[in-house]
This record gives C-alpha cells, sequence and structure tokens, in this order.
C-alpha cells in the first residue's frame, strides 16, 4: 500500500516567522500552502525569543490585518540608548529617519498570531511532523515526504515548489548539494548570557553597553519581564553564573555616572548562546527555495534575524504570484540575487554593531583602538547615527 499523497501548490517547511508569514501572503494571493513544522504548537509558542520589529514589519502586519494585538501589547521605541564608558547617548531614530521606529514585541507572541489566523483562516499547518526529507526538487513535481508524529506511516505532500524555511538545522538547504552550495561563515569568540527577570523596566528603551568589562543589553518584553543580556565566554557553563554574579556584571557595565541604577528581580531562565554570521549565497535549487534562518544567520546585535526572514518571503511570494498568475519566471529566477543584496547589508550593520560594541580579546590592542574610536564618533556624528538610525529601523524593501 502506497504512502498517503497530499497535493498543493506551494509546501512550507517550517512554521515560523518566514513559513507563517509566506502561507498568509499566498493565501491573499489565492494561492495554496501547506506548513510542515517538526515542533509542536505548544513548543513553539512556549519558546520565548526576542523580536524588534522593523518599521516596514509592522506596517505590513498591520496592512494584513494581522497587527491588533502587536499595537496593543507591544513597546513601540522611537530611539535607542548607546552607553559608553558610563554615559548614555540617545539615538533618535524617529527624527533621525522621518519618523520611523522600531516595534518590541516577542517573536513568541508574533507566532502565536500567525499561526492562530491562518488557521483561523483554514490554513494547513501540520505540527510535529517527522522524517522530513525532499526529493525531485531538480524537476517541476517535487516531494515532501514526512510522518505524523514518531510512529506515523509515511506520507507524500506533492506540489509545485518547496519553501524551506526551517531553520539552520532543518533539512532544506542540506537537500542542496554540498558541491552546488556557497556558503560564508564567520564565529564569534564571545557569547550572550541571556535572562528573564520578574522585574519593572528599568528604562523606557533599550540600552546598548560598551564596557571594559564586556557588553550588555537591556530590553524590555513587558511591564512585568524584561530581558538582559552580558557578554560572556561562549564555552562558559551556566552553572558558573549565580543570580548574584550575573546582576553584579549588570549593574557595573549597564549603570551610569549620574547615579541611574538597574532595577533587580527574581530571575526565571537563563542560559548561555554563541554568536556568528552566516550566508548561505545559494538561496535556489530548482523548485526549492531558502528563506529565514535557513540561508542566514545574524548576530542578534542589529535585530535584523526575524526581518530578514520577512523581507525573503516578501520577494517569494511576489515571484511565485508572478508565476501563477503572469506565467512569468523572471522574479523566481532572480529570487536568490534580490535577496542577498538585502541579506549582505544586514549582515554587514550586524557585524559592525557587534565588533563596535563588544570588547574581543583575540583584537589586537590596534584593532580595540579603532573599535573605540568607531563608538565614539557614532555618537558625536549626526551623519553617524543617521546611518545607524536607518539600518536600524529598516532599509526599505
Amino acid at each position: 500500500m502506497g504512502a498517503h499523497v497530499t497535493r498543493t501548490q506551494v509546501g512550507i517547511i517550517g512554521a515560523g516567522p518566514a513559513g507563517l508569514f509566506l502561507s498568509h501572503m499566498l493565501h491573499r494571493m489565492g494561492i495554496e500552502s501547506v506548513i510542515l513544522e517538526s515542533r509542536s504548537r505548544e513548543e513553539i509558542e512556549a519558546t520565548i525569543r526576542a523580536g524588534v520589529l522593523e518599521q516596514w514589519t509592522v506596517d505590513l502586519m498591520n496592512g494584513m490585518g494581522l497587527g491588533e494585538r502587536m499595537m496593543r501589547e507591544g513597546h513601540f521605541h522611537t530611539g535607542f540608548t548607546l552607553r559608553v564608558n558610563g554615559e548614555s547617548h540617545h539615538v533618535d531614530t524617529a527624527e533621525l529617519t522621518g519618523g520611523k521606529m522600531v516595534t518590541v514585541y516577542p517573536q513568541h507572541e508574533l507566532l502565536k498570531d500567525l499561526a492562530a489566523a491562518r488557521l483561523a483562516e483554514g490554513g494547513q499547518i501540520l505540527f510535529g511532523v517527522t522524517g522530513v526529507g525532499l526529493e525531485g526538487v531538480e524537476c517541476d513535481r517535487p516531494v515532501i515526504r514526512f510522518r505524523r508524529g514518531t510512529d506515523g506511516p509515511e506520507e507524500e505532500l506533492r506540489c509545485d515548489f518547496v519553501a524551506g524555511c526551517d531553520g539552520f538545522h532543518g533539512p532544506s538547504r542540506q537537500a542542496i548539494p554540498a558541491a552546488l552550495r556557497t556558503e560564508y561563515q564567520k564565529v564569534y569568540p564571545f557569547g550572550w548570557l541571556g535572562i528573564l527577570t520578574e522585574a519593572p523596566p528599568s528604562y523606557h528603551e533599550l540600552v546598548y553597553a560598551n564596557h571594559p568589562r564586556g557588553f550588555a543589553l537591556l530590553s524590555t518584553r513587558s511591564p512585568e519581564v524584561q530581558r538582559l543580556y552580558v557578554q560572556c565566554d561562549p564555552k562558559d557553563d551556566i552553572a558558573n553564573w549565580s543570580d548574584d554574579r550575573i546582576w553584579s556584571e549588570l549593574h557595573q557595565r549597564l549603570e551610569t555616572r549620574d547615579g541611574w541604577r538597574l532595577t533587580e528581580g527574581p530571575i526565571f531562565q537563563k542560559g548561555i548562546i554563541a554568536m556568528r554570521s552566516f550566508v548561505c549565497g545559494t538561496m535556489r535549487h530548482g523548485r526549492l527555495f531558502l528563506a529565514g534562518d535557513a540561508a542566514h544567520i545574524v548576530p542578534p546585535t542589529g535585530a535584523k534575524g526575524l526581518n530578514l526572514a520577512v523581507a525573503d518571503v516578501v520577494y517569494l511570494s511576489r515571484g511565485l504570484e508572478a508565476f501563477y498568475k503572469e506565467g512569468r519566471t523572471d522574479l523566481l529566477d532572480g529570487y536568490t540575487e534580490t535577496c542577498l543584496r538585502r541579506i549582505w547589508k544586514a549582515e554587514r550593520f550586524s557585524w559592525y554593531m557587534t565588533t563596535m560594541l563588544h570588547r574581543n580579546e583575540e583584537d589586537s590592542p590596534f584593532e580595540q583602538r579603532i573599535h573605540l574610536a568607531d563608538l565614539e564618533y557614532a555618537v558625536s556624528s549626526r551623519a553617524a547615527m543617521t546611518a545607524i538610525a536607518e539600518n536600524y529601523v529598516g532599509l526599505p524593501l
């Protein structure tokens, strides 16, 4: 007895921001899709992750009728603070970019909104699938094989196109032969120790701090919960970081000469993440298209990851619409080149913010002084601040 077969126009692997946004956009274009996701819905919605949305991403959410809760519960920031040697320097993004801002809205809340809305529209999202494999992506009838759960029978999703939105470790990029993939990577010698704490906001906007002891970041999650980070060795054991040690480092790195103090609270989550930059320069292979973390990773300093993923699928949806409605392939043929122009600009900005704000013991004394000079120029020059602000709120599509 053969595998059960389902037919759709676009098979989407991954129910993260890229996959869910793509499914919504295709639905509005009259194009069918099915999403396959290895995690359960509960796991996706419970995984607490940062979320800084660029202005155009917020506009897209609202334009699609998906932004009601975001507009009600999000935090709208007209700027951010660079803190150097205990002195604060406000970057007024709204004033520098003609009114643009960023919205702090946690990614898991965004995913709740997108998944609920897609299911309410009758969209198909299959959670908890296993054994995902791709076949025939080089021809015009690709097949995605999978199982529902660990014990279900093998099924086939036959489609015209496959969108690989399944993250860095997913199967989509691996379906492109290694000899045909062009990849670029930088691994940073430092990581972030992140915490969630039950405390009121200590500051009205994000604070990025450069300190001789290392980088620190203060971010808001809600009126009751705050997210903070300190630079650390990515190979360190979290057991070496008591709550007292974490708060001591945060106080030293974030507090100012004018007496501003950080508000403490109980820490209920902490962990260490490594940092890297990664680009797969081969984002298309036949009828397979990569999007989001499957194709690129940025260090979180520039707050670009989620927004880059959404930009990818905006371009991909336009190409698919042109194919189905006009029989055109030019936008799909240019997908990789179009995406990479934006990706490399975001990679550059994320690298710039990361190297400027962190203390890297592997840098020579000359390089360390260059980074400090760069930071001093950034906080003293309107032109430099404008460039930072333009990138921070999001370059136009």
